[in-house]
């Protein structure tokens, strides 16, 4: 069961809906960036500067969230997003790898 934010656990995270999450190209540049940035690096959506409405950036973040590939980050009247690499390497050995080499 996700926790209160809608964050899967690893063991509740499917390849399928990461792979799905992943197909988006705006999704996939964002994961992309947090491969080439250090652990547990903190960005802003804003920060990703999508060519997309605000809207429609909060509907790609909300994917990559259920999908467990991001960890939303509350600072109180901001929040920020965190890549869930040691997680994603745990449950699904070398996706990361993969992206980064592509």
């Amino acid at each position: 069961m996700p926790d209160e934010d809608g964050h899967p656990t690893p063991a509740e995270m499917d390849l399928r809906t990461v792979l799905h999450a992943l197909s988006d190209p705006h999704r996939f540049a964002v994961i992309a960036q947090f491969l080439r940035e250090p652990d547990d690096t903190e960005r802003t959506c804003a920060y990703f500067q999508l060519p997309v409405s605000k809207s429609t950036t909060s509907h790609h973040f909300k994917v990559m969230r259920e999908a467990g590939l991001l960890r939303m980050v509350d600072h109180g009247n901001s929040r920020t997003a965190v890549l869930r690499r040691k997680e994603l390497d745990a449950r699904f050995p070398g996706l990361l790898d993969l992206m980064a080499a592509g």
